[in-house]
């Protein structure tokens, strides 16, 4: 693994999605979701199994990790602090404290970085990490991603869609 990207659904048509995968070199997709569907006609191209076919046809190997998945107490955490700030999680700019740190603890403290390389599908060498929220800032993908980074070195970008356009831009960590 030389290199990971992060990718959310919310903002992407199903050509922008695979498009942006397909331009940064995805070879393997890491699914980090609990749920593996997105609510919204517009994103049933990340139900799993629509999701699992298309990128098999595009030659992406995919991978459910469910213990990168937020357990559902943290969920909820963040749904507090969505709820307090009177955002929806789909509006939401940054996570809560509360939810980073028990991520960190919950998940991240037991997740063994060094070992995923020897855990991918043969030849993986640019991975995306998946989940849904629009930016990485607001998803926890953006910790596993970082983590990944403190432990092998690897070269981390968050595929992001920037707003009105189909250009996408790179935010390197």
């Amino acid at each position: 693994m030389n290199k990971v990207v992060t990718i959310g659904v919310i903002g992407f048509s199903a050509e922008e999605f695979f498009a942006a995968l397909q331009e940064a070199g995805v070879d393997t997709l890491i699914d980090i979701r609990r749920r593996r569907a997105v609510r919204g006609h517009d994103y049933a191209f990340a139900n799993s199994q629509r999701l699992q076919a298309r990128l098999a046809e595009l030659g992406i190997r995919y991978v459910h990790r469910l213990d990168l998945a937020p357990p559902q107490s943290l969920r909820q955490t963040q749904a507090a602090a969505d709820r307090a700030a009177g955002v929806s999680n789909r509006r939401r700019a940054a996570l809560d404290p509360a939810y980073v740190a028990g991520y960190e603890l919950e998940v991240l403290d037991s997740f063994d970085a060094r070992a995923l390389p020897g855990e991918l599908p043969a030849g993986a060498r640019v991975v995306a990490l998946l989940c849904v929220e629009r930016h990485p800032t607001a998803c926890h993908r953006a910790l596993v991603a970082a983590r990944l980074h403190d432990v092998l070195g690897v070269e981390v970008d968050h595929i992001v869609k920037k707003d009105g356009t189909s250009d996408y831009t790179d935010d390197k960590d």
